[in-house]
């Protein structure tokens, strides 16, 4: 953590899933502090609580912001003295995306170039921002949305000098146990004593911890490049292994499971690679790094002279990925807190 010793780290949508896990990670290290930036002043006050409660000798080192990433203005009130972000604010729901994409262009879009522009005027030393691996190959709204916040990103850290401000993108599949995750919809419901609701039993999703998330973060702070996108190799597993391993944990009946079929816009499998995007990644053993593309628009060259070199490497998605057995996923959850702690 010696890069952060004594540095100030603003988190975007930081009351969060995963604003929670950076406080749990950072606070009890010298960081010097944690600024916490969200539009929802509910969550900001029962963060307050929890860490007064949790953690008092921390606690003087998160502050907190109210604002919205799609109002510049309250973006600049945070930015000042800042010297590293983690943009992780947006709208992520599928389905409410499907019906409210609008909504989705304001914030994980706009919100997104309010973010980066606010963060080059303040001097940001690096701005980690957070996509999906819905991203990739969209076909809805949500990872419609998340596929232009990358573009965006891109085309940002073409234009700015990257020794002054460095702007890497993270993405990533299913965080586990995360706010809107599936895995305590179930717990919930198998306490309840009802029907587990599963969408389709083949359907394979990545899966990882928001820990995990958090080392793809620093491994993009520490290696990343400036318009790198940087993945993480995750494996995956299909939503009837993670309904049996959530039903075996927390003593369910398996017989008590109901499939309601796919919801708007989801997707048999997600990519976390794209064919294209394996032509230049390069392979750094636990990750994959997406380098920017930093051809100009001077096209005209490449009437005679294209690109011959190409990776061999092909999608990288949940179904060609390792699938995890159920003792494997069973595992697996044991090792995220929240949820042992709902056992």
């Amino acid at each position: 953590m010696n890069l952060f010793s004594n540095k100030t780290l603003l988190i975007t949508g930081g009351t969060g899933s995963f604003g929670n896990a950076v406080l749990n990670r950072f606070l009890g290290t010298d960081i010097g502090e944690i600024r916490i930036f969200s539009r929802d002043e509910k969550k900001q006050d029962d963060m307050r609580h929890d860490l007064q409660i949790k953690m008092p000798n921390f606690v003087e080192k998160v502050k907190f912001y109210i604002g919205d990433v799609r109002d510049i203005s309250s973006v600049n009130n945070a930015m000042h003295d800042v010297n590293f972000v983690f943009h992780a604010a947006a709208l992520k729901q599928v389905p409410s995306c499907e019906f409210f994409p609008i909504e989705a262009v304001k914030t994980n879009i706009i919100g997104t170039e309010n973010v980066l522009t606010a963060a080059i005027n303040a001097g940001v030393q690096s701005v980690i921002c957070l996509s999906t691996d819905k991203a990739a190959y969209p076909v809805n709204a949500m990872g419609t949305s998340k596929a232009m916040m990358e573009k965006v990103i891109v085309a940002k850290s073409r234009t700015i000098n990257p020794e002054k401000t460095k702007i890497c993108c993270t993405r990533y599949g299913n965080v586990v146990g995360s706010r809107g995750s599936v895995v305590p919809l179930w717990i919930d419901q198998i306490k309840k004593g009802l029907p587990i609701t599963i969408t389709e039993p083949s359907m394979t999703r990545f899966i990882m911890s928001l820990d995990e998330a958090i080392d793809l973060v620093l491994f993009a702070f520490e290696f990343g490049s400036s318009g790198d996108i940087l993945v993480q190799k995750a494996p995956a597993c299909t939503i009837k292994t993670l309904a049996e391993a959530v039903t075996e944990l927390f003593g369910g009946d398996k017989r008590n499971v109901k499939t309601i079929g796919i919801r708007h816009g989801e997707k048999m499998y997600e990519t976390l690679l794209t064919n294209e995007e394996c032509a230049n990644t390069i392979d750094l053993g636990n990750f994959y790094r997406v380098p920017s593309d930093k051809r100009d628009l001077n096209y005209s060259k490449y009437f005679s002279d294209g690109d011959l070199e190409r990776n061999l490497l092909t999608e990288f998605n949940s179904n060609n990925t390792r699938l995890l057995n159920l003792e494997e996923v069973k595992d697996k959850l044991l090792e995220i807190k929240s949820i042992r702690d709902l056992m």
